[in-house]
């Protein structure tokens, strides 16, 4: 079999991306494996869903990161609704590992990785990046998010993140009332793992149905949470309306995308479809060390 080409980088894109801090959470649930394979027959066919002693492991992951260019610094934040699969023809190379086996690292095969179902992001730039070097399907979408932080009185591990309706205009990202979804995990009193879990393999699918693999470093151990038969008490999913018909065709004509909030509705379709009722069974967190500190001021005199 002859070598494949790489993917092409367009411009005016530049790899690999360097993150110059990542805040992100990670909330896995253990579920029925027909929803997922009926998924990434669709989406993904080049891909088979991993089983966890006969469960598939649906993944939400949400991220806040800053990246530095040479004109200034920008600042994004996305969630992607993932499925953990492999591709069909590597299944005989893959280690036999339970969830938290998978979720400590153990997999250094990197073939499991995250099938992108959904990815919705409030960065332009960064979701036409998405889209072009990854196949990532990444749709508009913006955040209210709140998460433990050294610039608080008190740091607690309690995480919460709306993602709520957005679209594209030619003048940028388009904010809309209403939510998709929110996810809210409180981990206070829990003690966390240190795991190294990465690279992280990110699978995509171009519109050639060509499969792509991206992977993504993170420089320093996640804390992981085994919540075991605590996940429906540590971690609330809640899930919006679908936009009723009359809203749709409104939005679609100020969009300047069309099937928008189509696409948005899917979203909400699919973790409905995947995730349903089930508790959430682990978390994990990534949060980059601070690099300086401003101190309190003194009196001279």
């Amino acid at each position: 079999m002859a070598a494949l080409p790489l993917p092409p980088v367009p411009e005016p894109y530049h790899l690999p991306f360097h993150y110059g801090a990542l805040h992100n959470i990670g909330v896995d649930y253990l579920v029925a494996p027909g929803p997922c394979r009926d998924l990434l027959a669709k989406r993904h066919p080049g891909l088979a869903v991993a089983l966890f002693d006969g469960m598939a492991c649906v993944s939400l992951n949400y991220q806040l990161y800053f990246a530095q260019y040479p004109g200034g610094g920008g600042i994004t934040q996305e969630v992607e609704i993932n499925v953990i699969a492999h591709p069909r023809f590597a299944e005989e190379r893959l280690p036999e590992l339970d969830y938290g086996q998978y979720a400590r690292g153990y997999d250094q095969t990197k073939l499991l990785g995250i099938a992108r179902m959904n990815v919705l992001c409030d960065n332009p730039l960064a979701i036409d990046a998405g889209r072009r070097l990854y196949a990532e399907p990444k749709r508009p979408g913006w955040f209210e998010a709140v998460m433990p932080s050294l610039n608080a009185a008190s740091v607690r591990e309690h995480w919460s993140v709306s993602c709520r309706r957005a679209s594209l205009g030619p003048d940028g990202l388009i904010r809309h009332d209403g939510e998709l979804f929110s996810i809210e995990a409180d981990l206070v009193g829990l003690t966390p793992e240190a795991v190294v879990n990465t690279p992280i393999t990110g699978y995509g699918t171009d519109e050639e149905g060509r499969l792509l693999a991206g992977p993504l470093n993170v420089h320093q151990a996640y804390r992981f949470y085994a919540l075991d038969d605590r996940g429906a008490d540590r971690v609330r999913l809640s899930l919006g309306n679908r936009l009723d018909r009359s809203d749709r065709s409104d939005r679609l004509d100020r969009s300047g995308e069309v099937g928008v909030s189509e696409r948005e509705g899917e979203a909400v379709d699919d973790l409905g479809r995947l995730v349903g009722t089930a508790p959430a069974a682990g978390v994990w967190t990534y949060q980059s060390p601070p690099v300086a500190a401003h101190q309190r001021p003194y009196y001279v005199r």
